[in-house]
């Protein structure tokens, strides 16, 4: 698809997004179409598979390029790796009978918007595509399709208010509700009898069929009845579970798509209608009560109090305030800057409290409708899942290939021994495709499933629930973790420790809670009670566990109903305060909140405007004391004010700053802007909050530690304080120096600058001994993640260092250990790195890092959690190391399973060709007690086995092609060809060998009568010893019965050998129901090889043997079960040899985090120390490529002992 002669033939789909596209434009061409559907009458329907399968064929072969604009059948390829190609009707919206006469038309209302621009003239119709439940129209002007169902980027804050404050008009409404359609996230539950047709048509089953009519053909009727009744058991399992997936979604977003709601109508005034005609752009009009959200929104007037854990998963009350009417020519969004979010409502949200300010009722513009809402993203991230790519699969593909091609061979070996000897085509035809059926198993997919099935059962007895069970294999290969700080690592609850007043600029002595004397009245109690953002609910009061605590130590109480007259300024819903029975006596009778500046994570705070009942009006600001203090008169912070933080921080104490000033009267609350109200502050103190580990975070980290798997803090909280809470957890060692990365942009040019400062935990910074230490520093040869030193970085500081100092990012993200915030890209840029990365947190602020993390795990069991791979049932990180171990043994046992099925079917194949020679095979009920009896029971109890307590410093193997596997499958493959060729030829060399008596060897020993009665009943079926008319049973022959008893034993020989255990699983005793299994099956093997019943012999289409040459056939088995152990243990297991090969031919690994290691190794100058670098005169350049994500895992591992 390179080259485009067609103008206007490619464009890109949401360039820039997750879920980037290419589209390509295509057009039917008739004559191609006639032949398609002659194609698929004269191949029965064949081609028409291959093109289900393949639709980019499909559109190639029904359709001619050309423009998108002309296009009928669009074809779309995703840009990832995987290439993914989709095909899409483009089809004709008509808006005619909604526009009546050109004043009609949107354009004269909105020249800007994409609904003007998709509408054709004079037709009247609209172009458009859906794509994964989103509709795109195709942009006139533009020449390109685009999403609707939002509202575009480009308004800025004030024409929000002005274009759509009053409502759009009925007609403006109908003409983007028939173009957006319908508000709804409508996910219906799917037929029955489509799953059934979608799990039929997989290429598994498909190839199953084909076996199975070609097993009819040559009446293996019981096996293939068999394998039909597995098939179908298998597919109506399948089928039943994504039925109760689709009840399950269906059920989950079915509630919210149609509830009344109330919009504003310009020039009609206010109108009630069912919330599936809501369009971008509606006004929204919120009531007082609860209510769901059906739709995303702007909030252009008044304030409300939501609970969001839809989205976050903490269901504390999230405080939404009102656009800004700032009149600039900066797009809303962009204005307002990363906290553009506290302006929204989110769908499916609870809209628990709503307040109005004087100019009437709370308003909001719907922003987003349908699937393009903030809960229609989560619930297509359900319905279509990021696809993984994991060596595992992609090699078990390639590794089929070559079955199939091992398979070709042996068909072009049986066609020519079968057609030199004058056999009928048809039964060449049928002998040489059952070399496929034989050589390709047809229950490996299966078979790779099992362990995966058994892990996810075990996971959920341990409270770890799976949505994705494809990434369990996954998980077996996380070398890096990153965990939220607060809830994850920590206790969810903080717990106020005590108070740090200032007065006059100096610090006064620490109030410690709980206290007996209580805090006097002042500033500093003022703003415990009022500077928060708590509310009552449900008769409690709720809000972020800090404002929690803080105000509980003050015995207030919330009066969260009462109106407050503000002095000529009539009157507003305010919140009140006031002194509950525990408080010490005030001189005031409360205080009311009259606005808030909820705490926004960029600016690191958050402010209220108060006044006390009677009194004048206040400011009061709280937030990172850094901050804070930037903000305050500089006359009133104390001049030993970083010296006290850091005496707290260093403890690991989580400090506020607080901070106020009396607001002079005249104007509303309401009309000051943040910045008028945080500015010319006096500080007022810090408070001091203590924030306890969890009990289990530091045995967790140190197990990780022990295995290798590096510990990453993501947190939002003062980089000392996270420090001092990663040494007492473990996660960073005693002896490691910590690196703070700051990097600022020079005001006033277009550089950066970058600074690196050694952070100490008790002492102020000292210009020598930093010297000292850089110096020590350079002299340590350092190992990154558990060398000597870890880099602590803030968000911001990342970005500016991605923009300016790009060089340095991969050698800063290989030692990073903490970062502020921003997880999701602290997990990509470690994913560029070829880390394997886990995320583990609550949910509150890491959805999106959760499901972009190669395992993603949640300790919230909210909705949110649903978008993430794995939900803990139980709060504690001690899911993790769970989750890797079961990881590690689901990864062991697949490979187990695809060894032993690959070896499976080589035995198979070996033996049926060693007897095609003689044109001979293996009977029915040999086929059948091979697969059912052996592999099948094997297949289901092999994958029993669980996972080995102890986490080792090293990782399994993720990929199937590399030298220890493939050695172990091939050395094994010649083991078992050796045996059955040496047992073929040996026993032709014996004594009592007959070609065409195949009763020679026992006549000697059983009663010659008893044996002329079995041959006489026996030539019903015939023996294939060169009469050809016999037709059913000429499989009797001494080859046939060594080749076969030799085969079968070497299949549980085989599954013994590839059953490993430690040190990833508990050892193969410990699966009692495999080894029941094993010893029943080489019980009953051995009865087989020893015993001596015509009857059994003769539905087995086995011969009698002498004893001494089935003793022989037992040695034979006893030596390769030797040989093939001790190569596997001495040789494919031997962890030390390949190690040692590995250093001796210098072969190194070939990820990117390896090979940045060994540079920095070598780099004396690195880490810099008290250093600045301005981005202008740094020139040095990485010659990594940091852009690659393959992670060949076995190569990773020769570090690792």
């Amino acid at each position: 698809m390179g080259e485009n002669p067609v103008k206007n033939h490619y464009a890109q789909l949401n360039q820039g997004e997750e879920n980037e596209m290419e589209i390509f434009g295509y057009k039917t061409q008739r004559w191609r179409r006639v032949l398609c559907i002659a194609g698929y009458i004269l191949s029965c329907g064949a081609l028409l598979l291959l093109f289900y399968w393949k639709p980019e064929w499909d559109v190639w072969a029904n359709c001619i390029r050309c423009s998108l604009e002309k296009a009928d059948i669009v074809l779309l390829r995703t840009t990832d790796e995987f290439q993914i190609y989709s095909r899409k009707t483009v089809t004709w919206i008509s808006v005619s009978a909604l526009i009546k006469s050109r004043s009609d038309y949107p354009a004269t209302a909105e020249e800007d918007s994409i609904f003007s621009k998709a509408i054709m003239k004079p037709r009247l119709q609209v172009k458009s595509i859906q794509v994964q439940k989103i509709r795109y129209v195709w942009n006139i002007y533009a020449k390109q399709f685009q999403k609707v169902g939002a509202l575009e980027d480009h308004y800025t804050c004030s024409a929000i208010h002005a274009r759509f404050g009053s409502g759009l008009t009925c007609n403006e409404q109908n003409v983007r509700r028939v173009i957006c359609g319908p508000n709804t996230i409508d996910v219906p539950v799917i037929p029955i009898w489509k799953l059934l047709i979608k799990e039929v048509l997989n290429p598994f089953y498909v190839f199953q069929l084909f076996s199975v009519c070609l097993w009819f053909a040559e009446d293996y009727m019981e096996y293939a009845t068999a394998i039909i009744i597995m098939s179908l058991l298998s597919i109506f399992l399948t089928v039943y579970d994504l039925r109760q997936q689709s009840i399950k979604l269906h059920r989950l977003v079915e509630s919210h798509n149609n509830i009344m709601v109330t919009v504003c109508r310009n020039k009609e005034g206010f109108q009630e209608l069912e919330s599936h005609h809501l369009v971008p752009g509606d006004m929204l009009v919120l009531k007082e009560g609860k209510t769901f959200l059906p739709c995303d929104a702007i909030l252009i007037s008044g304030q409300c109090t939501v609970n969001e854990s839809m989205l976050t998963g903490e269901s504390i009350p999230v405080t939404k305030i009102q656009l800004p009417q700032a009149d600039n020519f900066k797009p809303w969004r962009m204005h307002c800057g990363e906290d553009y979010r506290k302006h929204v409502l989110f769908c499916g949200t609870e809209v628990i409290q709503t307040k109005a300010d004087d100019r009437g009722v709370v308003k909001a513009v719907v922003l987003r409708t349908g699937f393009s809402t903030a809960k229609g993203d989560l619930v297509r991230s359900i319905l279509y899942p990021k696809p993984m790519n994991f060596k595992l699969y992609r090699d078990a593909l390639r590794f089929l290939m070559c079955l199939i091609a091992f398979a070709a061979i042996g068909m072009i070996y049986a066609v020519c021994v079968f057609a030199l000897n004058g056999e009928e085509a048809g039964e060449v035809v049928k002998k040489a495709l059952d070399v496929i059926t034989i050589a390709v198993p047809p229950a490996l997919p299966a078979a790779l499933t099992t362990g995966i099935i058994y892990t996810q059962r075990r996971l959920k007895k341990k409270g770890i629930f799976c949505i994705s069970p494809q990434r369990i294999n996954m998980c077996g290969q996380l070398n890096l973790i990153c965990f939220d700080k607060t809830g994850t690592l920590t206790e969810d609850g903080l717990d106020l420790w005590g108070l740090l007043p200032s007065e006059r600029n100096c610090f006064q002595n620490v109030h410690i809670f709980p206290a007996d004397h209580s805090l006097p009245w002042g500033p500093v109690f003022r703003a415990m009670v009022v500077c928060h953002s708590l509310i009552v609910w449900e008769g409690k009061i709720q809000g972020d566990p800090l404002d929690v605590k803080m105000f509980e130590a003050t015995n207030w109480v919330l009066d969260d109903s009462s109106g407050h007259q503000t002095e000529g300024q009539g009157s507003t819903h305010a919140t009140i305060v006031r002194p509950g029975p525990k408080a010490s006596s005030v001189p005031v009778e409360g205080v009311a909140i009259l606005h808030q500046f909820p705490f926004s994570s960029a600016l690191q705070r958050m402010s209220v405007i108060a006044q006390e009942i009677g009194g004048e009006q206040q400011v009061f600001t709280k937030g990172a004391p850094e901050m804070v203090a930037m903000l305050c008169r500089a006359e009133t912070v104390p001049s030993n004010f970083e010296s006290k933080l850091l005496l707290y921080t260093a403890q690991g104490f989580r400090v506020v700053g607080l901070a106020f000033k009396p607001l002079q009267a005249g104007k509303r609350p309401t009309d000051l802007t943040r910045e008028e109200v945080e500015s010319d502050l006096s500080f007022l103190g810090l408070l001091i909050m203590e924030n306890r580990l969890k009990r289990e975070t530091k045995p967790v980290l140190e197990e990780l530690s022990a295995a290798r798997i590096r510990s990453v803090m993501v947190t939002g909280d003062n980089i000392q304080t996270a420090v001092t809470v990663a040494k007492s957890a473990g996660m960073i060692s005693p002896t490691n120096r910590v690196i703070l990365v700051e990097a600022n942009k020079i005001p006033g040019s277009f550089s950066a600058s970058i600074t690196w400062k050694l952070l100490e935990e008790n002492k102020t910074e000292d210009c020598g001994s930093l010297e000292d230490d850089s110096q020590t520093e350079r002299r340590i040869g350092l190992a990154l993640g558990s060398g000597q030193y870890n880099f602590a970085m803030s968000g911001k500081s990342y970005q500016i260092v991605a923009q300016h100092f790009r060089h340095l990012l991969p050698k800063v993200r290989a030692g990073l250990f903490n970062w502020s915030r921003l997880a999701i890209h602290l997990v990509e840029e470690f994913q560029k790195l070829d880390y394997f990365v886990g995320m583990c947190g609550d949910g509150a602020n890491d959805c999106g890092a959760l499901k972009v993390a190669h395992a993603g795990i949640s300790l919230s069991e909210q909705e949110a959690s649903v978008a993430s791979p794995f939900t803990s049932r139980t709060p504690s990180i001690a899911c993790v190391p769970e989750l890797i171990r079961e990881g590690r043994a689901a990864l062991v046992t697949s490979f187990c399973m695809f060894k032993y099925m690959a070896l499976y079917s080589t035995i198979q194949y070996l033996g049926v060709l060693l007897l095609y020679w003689q044109l001979n095979s293996f009977g029915n009920y040999q086929f059948l007690f091979q697969d059912l009896a052996i592999t099948t029971v094997i297949g289901v109890t092999m994958s029993f086995t669980g996972a080995y307590p102890k986490l080792v410093p090293y990782r399994p193997p993720s990929q199937l092609i590399s030298p220890p596997l493939l050695l172990s499958v091939v050395l094994n493959i010649l083991l078992s060809l050796s045996m059955q060729i040496f047992g073929f030829m040996v026993v032709q060399e014996q004594p009592w060998y007959s070609k065409t008596d195949i009763h020679s060897a026992c006549l000697s020993m059983n009663n010659h009568t008893e044996n002329s009665s079995s041959i006489s009943s026996l030539g019903l079926n015939g023996m294939r010893d060169g009469a050809h008319g016999q037709i059913d049973n000429g499989y009797k022959s001494y080859e046939n019965t060594t080749v076969w008893l030799l085969s079968t034993i070497n299949c549980l020989i085989v599954a013994l050998v590839f059953s490993k255990g430690k040190p990833f699983r508990q050892p193969i005793y410990t699966n009692y129901m495999f080894i029941l299994v094993l010893t029943g099956q080489l019980g009953i093997c051995l009865f087989l090889v020893f015993a001596d019943i015509d009857d059994l012999y003769s539905k087995m289409d086995l011969v009698c043997t002498p004893t001494t040459w089935r003793i022989s056939m037992v040695i034979m088995l006893a030596v390769t079960l030797a040989v093939s152990f001790l190569v596997e243990e001495a040789v494919i297991e031997n962890r030390p040899l390949w190690l040692l090969l590995k250093k001796t031919f210098r072969y190194h690994s070939k990820s990117h985090y390896k090979r940045l290691q060994r540079v920095l190794e070598k780099d004396s100058a690195w880490p810099p120390l008290n250093e600045t670098f301005i981005s202008d005169s740094v020139a040095v350049s990485v010659e990594e490529n940091t852009e690659g994500h393959s992670n060949p895992t076995f190569d990773s591992n020769e570090g690792a002992l």
